[in-house]
């Protein structure tokens, strides 16, 4: 190995670092800024077990991660693979759901829009389009 190889491989290794840092680092202040965690907990009226979805948020992450660069396969039933996905999806949409009630983002968007009288609309319109769009996804542009 030259010192010129040796140089671009240390380079892209501070690079991937510094990039798992500042992502990392964005992650955890959009978590602990937002009280994401605590207002999940308080949505779901579980408060007693927000430590669990700390936990739970750090363990996946770590998980995750180690899934990805060691390009792991899961030799899971679709059954299984269905279930995982349904509460992921719920774990996804709870968070959202803490995060839009943390920042107000649909009321402020109903008041500028003038569409007070039509939130539950506004908000099954936001569902049914994140179902259907990720059903098309899933069934139709990844085939």
């Amino acid at each position: 190995m030259t010192l010129v190889e040796l140089g671009r491989s240390l380079f892209v290794i501070l690079l991937g670092l510094a990039g798992g840092i500042a992502v990392g680092s964005g992650t955890v202040a959009f978590l602990i800024v937002l009280d994401i965690i605590p207002r999940l907990a308080q949505l779901t009226r579980s408060y007693h077990q927000s430590q669990w979805m700390e936990a739970a948020v750090i363990s996946g992450s770590v998980l995750w991660s180690f899934a990805d660069f060691f390009d792991w396969k899961l030799g899971a039933s679709p059954l299984l693979l269905t279930v995982v996905g349904l509460f992921t999806g719920v774990f996804v949409g709870l968070l959202a759901a803490a995060l839009t009630e943390v920042l107000n983002v649909l009321p402020i968007l109903a008041k500028r829009l003038r569409m007070m009288h039509y939130m539950v609309w506004l908000l099954m319109a936001m569902v049914f389009g994140k179902i259907f769009g990720s059903l098309f996804d899933w069934l139709i542009y990844h085939q």
